[in-house]
């Protein structure tokens, strides 16, 4: 009798500390509706979007695009009357670089326009100029013999090339509600295993470099690589600067680096106008392009973020952050990577702002430069205002002392389907208190999974509370991610608003609540 007693009086503390929980942390009904109405009524996500991306994209780091965007948002957040608006140095990054006149055209055979970009940080060439095309079909190191002597002033096609299949399956999906539990169930993942995508570069790296020293040496024009993708689709990163094998990769110098070494001339070329090529060559056929390729660089100089603040009142030293990516590769516009985070982030902010809301604590937005290049933009903030690793031992500044949590914000123009909570058990009865006015709309999702790859890492890799949501995938990583094709045309209007609601719901609940966020 005692214990059947002892167990029905721990059941009732258990149910109660659950709803004291529950009390504590449920949603502000009227702050929710204020957000609701001006993010769903008087909306202006998408013409934050276009600004970005139409009018300012691309915005490659240090680059003249990412300064003029950088620009519009600091200007635009004064005019909304957020505070301590500015640039903060994240450190050394390097030279700026952008194209100024591009143009690829076969002229023999026949002729025809070539879908192609130069890759980033690459060198131009002087006016207009007409060559032959060479195919380095090189599969071992004795085939590098028979194109010694024949490479000087020429174009070279320097990879194989990469042969597009149909499409049986849709390019755009969404997570399906298998999908979504299998991530509710799914057990925490090693960080430094999550979020990494690779893909395959083709022949082996030493004789790679032996191809890249040939046309070097030989005075090779310009290079040209076929890109992965099809339907005319190009994905265009930084130029290579090529290095031994055994090169230890702390001596490998990055193409925007300062010091960087002289390199050739680097185009991408879709698989299907690449193909074309090699395939007349192969049938004997004398190929002739004419090339347009002005580029310029700027100076070397430290790279920045965007930061600006709705002060706190009664608590306004602790900080809730939240935040995406400002700068973007260059084939396109840098629309789902990230223009969408940026414009829900920054439409957040005038959410809470317009709807007079009054935080405890300073909500901050942080929008990221190099993160393209490795994180850059938001290591150097949490390393410069919060603390790093040292010796294997995280050391804390006294901000992070009063730091509760950071949102992120980086795959895609989709619709949030929950949150990916790093492992943190004790977030998820939080959580499910906020995301309570969302799950009729499908936003309900909470998985342990530890997701990489983005600005959340440097907050969670030393301990403070950094968040990614989990995103419907849409055609991200099959057509816009990192492509020509990311331009605004792949936004889609009615989640980005959702997605601004629910950030600044977030953002606004962990502002006004009683304690920090617990960390795991």
């Amino acid at each position: 009798m005692k214990m059947k007693f002892a167990t029905i009086t721990l059941l009732a503390l258990l149910i109660v500390a659950g709803s004291q929980a529950q009390v504590k942390d449920k949603v502000d009904s009227a702050a929710y509706a204020k957000l609701k109405s001006e993010g769903f009524e008087r909306s202006q996500v998408m013409d934050i979007l276009s600004m970005l991306t139409d009018v300012n994209g691309p915005r490659l780091t240090n680059s003249p695009g990412y300064k003029t965007a950088a620009n519009y948002a600091k200007t635009t957040m004064e005019a909304w009357g957020l505070s301590n608006v500015h640039f903060d140095s994240f450190g050394e990054f390097g030279r700026g670089w952008q194209i100024k006149k591009f143009g690829l055209s076969a002229t023999a055979p026949t002729y025809f326009n070539i879908i192609s970009t130069p890759k980033a940080w690459s060198p131009g060439v002087k006016g207009t100029v007409s060559a032959e095309v060479v195919y380095l079909d090189v599969k071992t190191e004795e085939d590098l013999e028979k194109y010694k002597g024949k490479l000087k002033g020429k174009i070279v096609l320097f990879n194989f090339p990469i042969m597009p299949k149909p499409h049986f399956e849709p390019d755009a999906t969404r997570h399906a509600d298998s999908t979504l539990l299998k991530m509710a169930n799914a057990a925490p993942r090693d960080r430094a295993a999550s979020g990494t995508r690779r893909f395959a570069t083709g022949a082996p790296e030493a004789l790679t470099y032996k191809k890249w020293m040939m046309c070097q040496s030989e005075g090779a024009l310009a290079v040209l690589e076929c890109s992965r993708g099809d339907h005319g689709t190009l994905y265009p990163q930084a130029a290579t600067i090529p290095y031994a094998p055994e090169t230890p990769a702390a001596e490998r110098l990055r193409a925007y680096a300062a010091n960087a070494p002289k390199i050739l001339p680097q185009v991408l070329v879709a698989a299907e106008h690449y193909n074309r090529l090699v395939r007349q060559i192969q049938k004997g056929v004398a190929v002739k392009l004419e090339l347009t390729m002005e580029t310029e660089f700027t100076a070397a100089e430290d790279g920045f973020n965007v930061i600006a603040e709705i002060p706190g009142t009664d608590k306004n030293a602790e900080v809730v952050m939240i935040g995406a990516h400002l700068d973007s590769w260059h084939g396109g516009t840098g629309t789902t990577d990230n223009g969408v985070g940026v414009a829900v982030c920054m439409e957040a902010m005038r959410l809470i702002k317009a709807s007079g809301l009054q935080p405890k604590r300073t909500i901050r937005i942080g929008l990221w430069g190099g993160e393209e290049q490795g994180l850059y933009g938001s290591r150097g903030y949490v390393k410069k205002h919060l603390g790093e690793t040292i010796d294997g031992k995280v050391v804390l500044k006294p901000a992070a002392e009063k730091f509760s949590i950071y949102l992120n914000t980086d795959n895609g123009t989709g619709k949030w389907r929950g949150i990916n909570m790093q492992g943190n058990e004790k977030i998820r009865p939080i959580f499910r208190e906020w995301l309570k006015p969302f799950e009729r709309t499908g936003t309900a999702t909470l998985s342990l999974n530890s997701t990489g790859s983005t600005d959340h890492v440097p907050f969670d890799g030393i301990g403070l509370p950094g968040f990614q949501f989990i995103t419907d995938p849409i055609e991200y990583f099959t057509r816009s991610w990192h492509s020509n094709m990311d331009t605004y045309e792949r936004a889609i209007e009615a989640d980005l608003k959702y997605n601004a609601v629910l950030m600044a719901t977030l953002a606004y609940q962990a502002a006004v609540r009683e304690e920090l966020i617990p960390r795991q």
